[in-house]
């Protein structure tokens, strides 16, 4: 924020503040055509479009997230639940799903216990497939990856991953010119 200072910066911790989608939501998605919870939504469908009017507002989102279990933990799939609506942020068609919001830069900063890149992985990456499958469906394709591996392996290992990770973010950022943007940043 200091290097620039008209950027708008919203922070959305989910772990902890997101509940789970309720019974009204589930009825309104499953249905065929726009419900009454959609035209008027409360509950969690409430929350869903909150959290797609931060999504749309933003001009790039910020995701750090620990790998759990080698994917996303619950409460980044709650967030994913109420963003990823059907006749909202992505249509059915016959040729599959279409998203609808406008693409836009979208970081990542995972932390894992193991290493699950590079020649010394010893663990699957479920977590990295999933949020581009996902996240694709709804329109956003631009999806860099940041990663903070073997945090489980000791001090050293912090270390050296740090290293790692501080120079991947600064010869990826070092060719960008800034602008105000506005920002949503989702801490898992």
């Amino acid at each position: 924020m200091k290097i620039e200072p008209t950027a708008e910066l919203t922070t959305r911790a989910v772990a902890g503040t997101l509940v789970a989608i309720d019974g009204s939501y589930a009825t309104a998605l499953g249905a065929t055509q726009q419900s009454p919870e959609e035209v008027f939504p409360r509950g969690s469908m409430a929350r869903s479009e909150e959290l797609i009017q931060e999504l749309e507002s933003s001009d790039v989102v910020v995701i750090g997230t620990p790998m759990h279990n080698f994917t996303v933990p619950s409460a980044l799939k709650a967030w994913i639940d109420h963003i990823v609506r059907v006749r909202r942020t992505f249509n059915v068609t016959p040729e599959g799903k279409i998203g609808m919001l406008r693409d836009r830069p979208v970081f990542f900063a995972v932390s894992s216990g193991g290493r699950y890149s590079g020649a010394r992985a010893r663990q699957p990456d479920f977590l990295t497939p999933y949020l581009k499958a996902i996240l694709d469906t709804i329109g956003l394709r631009d999806l860099t990856f940041f990663s903070v591996e073997g945090t489980a392996l000791g001090p050293d290992a912090v270390a050296q991953a740090r290293i790692k990770t501080d120079q991947a973010l600064q010869a990826y950022f070092s060719s960008f010119a800034l602008h105000p943007l506005a920002l949503i940043d989702v801490s898992a």
